[in-house]
């Protein structure tokens, strides 16, 4: 496994940042756009706060959302809008390679398929996304994306994103689904918190059960963790 330690989150995220620029340069020199699947939560959004503040080719780098809550772009629980106030809005990122999910709030199906729509056109030709990169968080049951135990979206095959309910909090989720997440070539977890320890000795275990533990369906994946979050040695 690739895993990278830290002894502070602050150090993480500032490691973090600089990988992400690191791999748009080395992108960039061979190819003309870079694709970016995004997570939401607190980690993560301090290293956009960061990004913001880098001089990277904004007009070459696309965004797009893991996942979303079933919630306006303007609700304070939108990822969206967690991430335009921390990277897009001040890094001045062109309209046009901002791709958020189109919630239907009403309608999650309908919004789904919408953006799986979208994601098919950019990514036509293809098997499944070829991200250059996945962004991917964890709670503290396991899940990532919007990939919750014991939910409907767990099993999915050919579906690329998803309207997924999550009994916990009798809501809609919006989520990739495990192939479009496994088809990024580069795919980083990013876990802080001594909240995440258990799960994360459970999803790093030789027993495999992904209906349990969802972060296990993710395949080849770097590991960003900061010292809270390790699991204790037995």
């Amino acid at each position: 496994m690739n895993i990278e330690t830290f002894t502070e989150l602050p150090q993480l995220q500032l490691a973090v940042a600089d990988s992400f620029c690191e791999l748009v340069d080395a992108t960039l020199s061979s190819q003309d756009a870079f694709r970016v699947s995004l997570s939401g939560g607190s980690t993560p959004k301090r290293i956009y706060e960061i990004l913001a503040d880098r001089d990277l080719p904004w007009d070459q780098i696309h965004f797009y959302w893991g996942d979303e809550r079933n919630v306006p772009h303007d609700h304070d629980e939108s990822n969206a809008k967690m991430v335009r106030g921390a990277l897009l809005t001040p890094a001045d990122v062109p309209e046009t390679n901002i791709h958020t999910v189109p919630v239907k709030v009403d309608d999650p199906a309908a919004a789904a398929r919408e953006y799986e729509a979208l994601l098919r056109e950019h990514f036509a030709g293809q098997a499944a996304p070829q991200w250059d990169l996945v962004l991917l968080g964890m709670g503290d049951d396991a899940h990532t994306a919007s990939l919750f135990p014991g939910t409907q979206a767990i099993e999915e095959t050919d579906r690329w994103f998803v309207e997924n309910f999550v009994k916990k909090f009798d809501a809609y989720r919006y989520t990739l689904t495990a192939p479009a997440i496994n088809s990024g070539r580069e795919k980083w977890f990013l876990i802080a918190g001594e909240n995440k320890r258990d799960a994360l000795a459970k999803v790093w275990s030789d027993t495999r059960l992904p209906n349990e533990y969802p972060s296990q369906l993710v395949e080849g994946a770097k590991w960003f963790v900061n010292s809270d979050a390790m699991p204790k040695q037995s």
